[in-house]
């Protein structure tokens, strides 16, 4: 792998997917998405005592399948990078717990599939690892106790707030002759244009991605005509609408070439979800569903997948901090 520009990294031999699978809530399963997933859970709880353990319970449903797609078992796995919006990062560290591979836990936010997938790929690049896997998750009940308010609160949401994602993705990464690969990965920087509103995660996050596309674009002498769609994590509409003002303001357009697994994942016109979704399980899950398919059935050849995050916690909201943002991304093409 190589240094391309100040902030992509091109990799020359090129780590494969080699199984993938999601798991998503009832919510999601009854959106536009339904068909995409590997399996749903019909409740809240996932035949769990907290919604912390159904949370868990979601990231070894979709490591799991994974694994069994990729015909491989724990064991053959020489790292995995996981983590999600918890406190200290639970959801992850408590569902991967059983099965005995060496943990590399992240907080990357909303961001943190690109990210995990980003550092697995480099693994296998430089030779650090035969095989690695990463897997996030997200789940709306666990997410509102946390940042907002515990659900029989039953506070209004305002119009620029998202739903939170109940989801997981997993992927496990090798080398292969052929496939789906990662072909390039950009780390972003954290942006902040001093947000506080803790309902307005798209206009927080907005300016990372922004930046973020804008650094990968100038590393690549690339532009959005290169690619077949440019993927956002989860900007929902309001995130949407303030990343297409930023980047006109540089001349860039991408209105033409952009979807936002926000805006995939739920009916905005049949569902109450507002701006769209967010979460770590949402670009999560679109990528390890969606997206993949769309890649086996020749749709797809050459995409950008950018997961954007809110670096917050209650107690910096509490304390009156802004909300600052950051954006990874991947160049993934089929070979």
């Amino acid at each position: 792998m190589k240094k391309q520009g100040k902030r992509t990294i091109l990799l020359e031999n090129p780590p494969c997917v080699l199984g993938y699978g999601s798991v998503v809530g009832k919510k999601e399963h009854e959106g536009p998405l339904s068909a995409e997933f590997d399996s749903y859970t019909t409740d809240s709880f996932f035949g769990e005592k907290t919604f912390e353990k159904a949370e868990s319970k979601l990231q070894k449903t979709a490591l799991k399948t994974a694994l069994r797609k990729a015909d491989c078992k724990p064991d053959d796995i020489d790292n995995i990078f996981a983590g999600d919006l918890l406190n200290q990062c639970i959801g992850s560290s408590f569902s991967l717990r059983e099965f005995g591979i060496p943990f590399i836990g992240l907080y990357g936010a909303c961001s943190t599939m690109a990210l995990s997938v980003g550092l697995a790929s480099l693994f296998v690049e430089s030779g650090a690892a035969e095989k690695t896997a990463a897997v996030t998750s997200s789940h709306f009940c666990s997410a509102e106790r946390q940042y907002r308010f515990p659900l029989n609160y039953g506070c209004q949401r305002t119009p620029t707030a998202q739903w939170t994602v109940t989801g997981s993705g997993a992927m496990v990464l090798g080398k292969a002759e052929k496939g789906v690969s990662i072909h390039a990965v950009t780390f972003g920087e954290i942006e902040d244009l001093g947000i506080k509103d803790a309902n307005n995660m798209g206009a927080a996050m907005a300016p990372a991605a922004a930046s973020t596309l804008l650094h990968y674009f100038e590393d690549t002498a690339t532009g959005p005509e290169d690619y077949d769609v440019i993927y956002t994590g989860d900007l929902g509409y309001v995130g949407t609408q303030a990343l297409y003002m930023l980047l006109e303001r540089e001349q860039v357009d991408i209105r033409c070439r952009h979807s936002d697994c926000g805006l995939l994942i739920f009916d905005r016109e049949k569902q109450d979800v507002h701006a769209g979704g967010s979460g770590c399980g949402c670009s999560a899950s679109v990528l390890c569903s969606f997206v993949m398919h769309r890649f086996e059935q020749g749709d797809f050849h050459n995409i950008l997948f950018m997961s954007t995050g809110a670096l917050m916690s209650p107690t910096s909201s509490f304390q009156g901090e802004s909300i600052p943002g950051i954006a990874h991304l991947l160049n993934i093409r089929k070979d």
